[in-house]
């Protein structure tokens, strides 16, 4: 079994196609910003009282995140945006988003409170 070096101290994430530095990828593609496991939490702190449903961990690279979000909100009618790989959704809608990355068949749980 050959292993594969995924994160160096000296350079940082390793793009796991050509084994070089992710700022220095030379296959082109974007990789993925989370692991896979997603969760859906809804968090209020650091938003002035008002919640937002957080989407983190997704398994898709900034384009998908964007086309995501854009589906998401259009679906919850409401406002929302894409943070540094996480999905923010303006208000309370985690049953409703986890019933449409269910039906995407993209496997969520509830986290947090």
């Amino acid at each position: 079994m050959s292993s594969k070096l995924v994160y160096s101290t000296e350079t940082g994430k390793i793009c796991p196609q050509c084994q070089h530095p992710i700022n220095d990828c030379h296959c082109n593609n974007e990789t993925p910003l989370g692991s896979g496991k997603v969760k859906v939490m809804y968090e209020t702190k650091g938003r002035k009282g008002k919640g937002a449903t957080l989407i983190t961990e997704l398994a898709l690279d900034s384009k998908e995140l964007t086309k995501l979000a854009k589906e998401l909100k259009a679906k919850c009618a409401t406002g929302g945006t894409v943070k540094e790989g996480v999905i923010e959704i303006q208000g309370d809608h985690r049953d409703k988003i986890l019933a449409i990355l269910l039906s995407k068949k993209i496997t969520a749980k509830k986290s947090g409170g």
